[in-house]
């Protein structure tokens, strides 16, 4: 039975296009010429890419459900479910165009089956990310794993301050009239005094540096002139120094730290690089921190611009667990004599969340297209069993964490997803729908992460991949005896990786507190909120 066109028959372009269309449908009884028959294949490849993409999404997703969310999978399903819809819907004509119309009755319920495995497919796949994407964890509240780092062993510096940013959605997020740079100096001077001890703001760096330098055996020494401080920032959302409304690192936030590090901890210009090099650094960052420290140095992929350009070692991370992630690490990063790690407060697809361990891939050798580079050991088992993760190796190795004085987290805007302007407001306490506005320190990068994580899936617990997100944190909390079994050495010295840092997760979301705070002198983290501390 052919399709009845009449009713639609009303003017001759009317008609001579679905002559066209009934001609196509009905297997192309006559022949047209060469224009034409172009035009007709032309008509083919929306179909066709419409089951390219359903075939790929299907055989990405059902293994593995939470792929739903990577965002080739997110462009391809589109396309796919309209091919499902199109199939189930137009069976008739779908049969004409085959060219199999005289047996549409023989092969209907053959068809109705196919494209019901298609649906239940695409149904399951999404249905079981959506389930796995629950915020889930193997350990319960309070209990701490691993060896505390720092002056104060475990202990995260949070500062909340709800005036220091003020976007309305309007503008750009990072513009002076949303962001006060008085208040957020002042909220480095809380943390890094919480964090170091001391009256001063310079007393807590000096003893930020006696303790990391007693950590790492090189003497009761503080910070000498002429050492190198290399700060990594996350500016993963550009792809030119020309600005943009992404979430990254606030301009605000680095030149708050730029002064702590010259006015307090004595760190000359010249001796700071400021950088993430695989990325770019952006004029409303470059020209607000060149303006008051020409002396500093910024690098990124590409230089020029008064930048310079990230040049890289090869072969300098081999990993614990050979695979296809770069191995090289910018020069700058490994010329220094220390990093600090500062990240941002924000999801990411994959692993669930982008902190303090994630940033460090933007100094390894990796194309500043991602779409070109390997996501090897990224990902969390989706049972929440132990595996290995190349976050710990970053966490490890000598020039990476091993190197971090100070590990940052920038949690001014915070964002529930990889990308786009900071979204959405945060309406947990204290929050409650105005920026999260908070700002994390550590000298405990396990420890920090931790915190941040808890913040996170409190406010987001069902954002993408978020179950068994702390994975990286059991991995490397215990890396001298991990439960994936995994031999951690990233420098390939022979010998396992130390613990690097304490994990556990608050009792909860009310009162916010840790091991510590529970039974001081105990183990675990300890979190300070130094802006309630300033109001006692």
């Amino acid at each position: 039975m052919k399709p009845n066109f009449k009713h639609l028959m009303q003017s001759t372009t009317v008609i001579q296009k679905l002559g066209r269309l009934r001609h196509l449908l009905a297997g192309g009884r006559q022949q047209e010429n060469d224009r034409s028959t172009s035009r007709g294949w032309k008509r083919l490849v929306f179909p066709a890419m419409s089951l390219l993409a359903l075939a790929w999404f299907l055989f990405r997703v059902i293994p593995k459900p939470s792929r739903a969310n990577y965002p080739c999978q997110r462009a391809a399903f589109p396309l796919a479910s309209a091919l499902v819809i199109w199939v189930l819907g137009f069976n008739t004509s779908f049969l004409s165009w085959l060219g199999i119309n005289k047996n549409y009755r023989r092969l209907r319920p053959f068809l109705l089956v196919v494209c019901g495995v298609f649906a239940s497919g695409l149904l399951f796949a999404v249905g079981e990310a959506a389930k796995t994407s629950h915020w889930a964890s193997t350990d319960g509240p309070n209990s701490p794993m691993g060896v505390a780092r720092g002056i104060h062993p475990g202990r995260v510096a949070w500062d909340f301050d709800p005036e220091a940013v003020s976007w309305n959605f309007k503008g750009n997020w990072w513009d002076d009239a949303y962001n006060r740079q008085t208040n957020i100096d002042q909220m480095f001077s809380r943390t890094i005094r919480c964090v170091g001890g001391g009256g001063t703001d310079a007393s807590a760096w000096d003893a930020i540096f006696h303790s990391f330098n007693r950590r790492l055996g090189r003497g009761d020494t503080g910070y000498a002139a002429g050492q190198k401080v290399a700060v990594k920032i996350n500016m993963n959302n550009t792809d030119s120094h020309t600005n943009n409304n992404n979430i990254n690192a606030s301009p605000h936030t680095v030149l708050a730290l730029l002064r702590q590090l010259v006015n307090q901890a004595g760190v000359a210009p010249a001796s700071i690089t400021v950088f993430d090099a695989s990325r770019f650094v952006t004029d409303n960052i470059f020209n607000k921190c060149h303006k008051e420290f020409p002396g500093v140095v910024f690098v990124d992929n590409i230089g020029g611009d008064g930048r310079e350009k990230s040049v890289y070692k090869t072969n300098t991370i081999l990993y614990s667990v050979k695979n296809n992630t770069s191995n090289g690490l910018a020069t700058c990063a490994i010329e220094a004599d220390y990093l600090i790690n500062l990240a941002l407060l924000k999801g990411h697809g994959g692993g669930g969340v982008t902190l303090c361990a994630k940033n460090y891939y933007g100094i390894t050798s990796i194309n500043s297209d991602w779409h070109k580079n390997n996501h090897i050991a990224f990902t969390q088992r989706r049972d929440g069993s132990a595996t290995y993760l190349t976050f710990v190796d970053w966490l490890g190795h000598k020039d990476l964490g091993g190197k971090t004085l100070l590990f940052i987290i920038d949690g001014l805007y915070g964002c529930q997803d990889v990308s786009g302007a900071p979204h959405p407001k945060w309406q947990t306490a204290p929050f409650n729908n105005q920026w999260p506005s908070s700002l994390f320190v550590s000298q405990d990068g396990v420890a920090v992460d931790s915190v941040a994580l808890d913040f996170f899936r409190t406010e987001f617990p069902t954002a993408k991949d978020i179950a068994y997100a702390d994975t990286y944190l059991h991995e490397a909390a215990t890396a001298n005896a991990p439960a994936s079994g995994t031999f951690y050495d990233p420098d390939r010295t022979g010998t396992r990786l130390p613990s690097l840092g304490t994990h556990e997760h608050w009792n909860n979301a009310t009162n916010k507190q840790y091991s510590r705070n529970l039974s001081p002198g105990g183990t675990g983290i300890e979190l300070v909120a130094v802006h309630a501390e300033t109001k006692k």
